[in-house]
C-alpha cells in the first residue's frame, strides 16, 4: 500500500490530494480539493503572480487539512508527500514547496519533488491504466507540446510553442474582444453563434517541416480584423470566435497528424497506440472532435481524462509521486530541491518558448 499527499500550487489553483495504490487493484483518488483564484484575477483578465502567491499562503494550510479529512487518511499514515516545484509561477512554487518541505520534516516523511508537466503526463495512465509508450498533447495556459511519454521519467518533446501557448492565445482574444476571464470557455461559448467562414484567419505553421506550434500570428490577425471593423456587435464577436477557434483546430490538427506519423515509425511494435490530450484546452468541444477524428482515421485511441483532471489538480502530482516511488526514481534530494520557474521534461531538446526550459527566446 502507498499513500501519498499531493500539493499542487504551480499557478492559481490551490490544491491538495491524497492517492493510494495498494498493488493488487487500481490506484484510488481519496481526496482531491482544488480551490480556484478566477474571481481574485478576473478584474485583471490574467491571472496576478503576486495575488496568486498570497492567495497561496492563506489557503494552503486549510486546503491540506481538508484533503486529509476528506479521504479518511491521518498524515501518520502517509508514506510521502509530492509536490509541484516547477515550471510555474515562482512565487506560487515556493509556497507550496515550502509547505510540503516542513510536513515531511516534521512528520518524518520522504518529500518528492514533482515537475508539474510530468503530472500532466502520467495522469491517463491513473485514470485509463495506459501502458508506456504514448503520445501526450498537452494544451494549457501555459504550455503547448506534442511529447513521447516512454516511461516514467523518460520523455522525448517533439513540438512546443515558438511564441504563445494555445490557452493564452484564447485568453488575449478574448481581452480583445471584451469577453470575460477565463477566456477559453467564454470564446468557445461565443463561437457558438458565429460563422467559422466569416473571416480568414491564418494556420500557423500548417504544412511546415518543422514541428512545432506558432499562435502570435493569429492571435494578431484576430486584433486586425477587429480593428477594422470596430465598433463591434455580438454577432462580430461571435464570428471572429467562431472563425478563431476553427483556426486553432485546423492548425493544431495538421501538427497532430504528424505526430501520429512518427509516433507509428519510431514504435511500430505498439499494437494499440494512444494519443493523451490533457490541460484545460482540452475540453473545447471543437478541438477535441478534431482530434477523435484524428486518432479513428489513424488507428489510435484518443484518450481525455476526466476535465477535474486535465486542469491543475493535486491528485496527479500524489500519482507522480507513486510513479516515481514505485519506479524507484524519486530524484534529486527534494529538501535541498530550489523551485523553478522553468522545468523541461526533455531536458535534451533545445530550449524553446513553452518547452518549460529557460534559454534564448525563454
Amino acid at each position: 500500500m502507498i499513500r501519498v499527499l499531493g500539493i499542487e500550487t504551480s499557478c492559481d489553483e490551490t490544491a491538495a490530494s491524497v492517492v493510494t495504490l495498494d498493488g493488487r487493484s487500481t490506484p484510488q483518488i481519496l481526496s482531491n480539493i482544488v480551490l480556484s483564484q478566477i474571481e481574485e484575477h478576473a478584474a485583471f483578465g490574467g491571472v496576478v503572480p503576486e495575488i496568486a502567491a498570497r492567495a497561496h499562503v492563506e489557503a494552503l494550510d486549510g486546503i491540506i487539512e481538508a484533503a486529509l479529512a476528506d479521504s479518511g487518511v491521518d498524515l501518520a499514515d502517509i508514506d510521502a508527500i509530492a509536490a509541484t516545484a516547477g515550471p510555474g509561477l515562482v512565487g506560487g512554487l515556493i509556497v507550496g514547496l515550502m509547505t510540503a518541505k516542513a510536513i515531511a520534516a516534521a512528520a518524518k516523511k520522504p518529500l518528492i519533488a514533482i515537475n508539474h508537466l510530468e503530472g500532466h503526463a502520467l495522469t491517463a495512465r491513473l485514470t485509463d491504466g495506459l501502458d508506456f509508450p504514448y503520445l501526450l498533447l498537452l494544451v494549457s495556459g501555459g504550455h503547448t507540446q506534442i511529447v513521447a511519454v516512454r516511461g516514467v521519467g523518460d520523455y522525448q518533446r517533439w513540438a512546443t510553442t515558438i511564441d504563445d501557448a494555445l490557452g493564452e492565445a484564447f485568453d488575449k482574444t478574448a481581452k480583445m474582444l471584451g469577453l470575460p476571464y477565463p477566456g477559453g470557455p467564454n470564446v468557445e461559448k461565443a463561437a457558438a453563434n458565429g460563422d467559422a467562414a466569416r473571416f480568414a484567419f491564418p494556420r500557423p505553421m500548417k504544412g511546415s517541416v518543422q514541428p512545432d506550434f506558432s499562435f502570435s500570428g493569429l492571435k494578431t490577425a484576430v486584433r486586425q480584423a477587429a480593428t477594422a471593423i470596430a465598433p463591434l456587435s455580438d454577432q462580430d464577436v461571435a464570428d471572429i470566435c467562431a472563425s478563431f477557434q476553427a483556426a486553432v483546430a485546423d492548425a493544431l490538427g495538421d501538427r497532430v497528424a504528424r505526430a501520429l506519423t512518427r509516433f507509428r515509425q519510431q514504435f511500430p511494435d505498439k499494437a494499440e497506440p494512444a494519443l493523451v490530450v490533457a490541460g484545460g484546452v482540452a475540453a473545447n468541444r471543437t478541438i477535441k472532435a478534431t482530434l477523435q477524428g484524428l486518432c479513428e482515421q489513424a488507428g489510435f485511441s484518443f484518450v481525455a481524462p476526466p476535465l477535474n483532471l486535465c486542469t491543475d489538480n493535486a491528485a496527479m502530482i500524489a500519482w507522480a509521486g507513486i510513479e516515481r516511488l514505485r519506479a524507484g526514481i524519486s530524484g534529486e534530494n527534494a529538501a535541498d530541491f530550489v523551485p523553478r520557474s522553468r522545468w523541461p521534461l526533455d531536458s535534451v531538446s533545445a530550449p524553446m518558448v513553452g518547452s518549460g526550459r529557460r534559454g534564448a527566446k525563454a
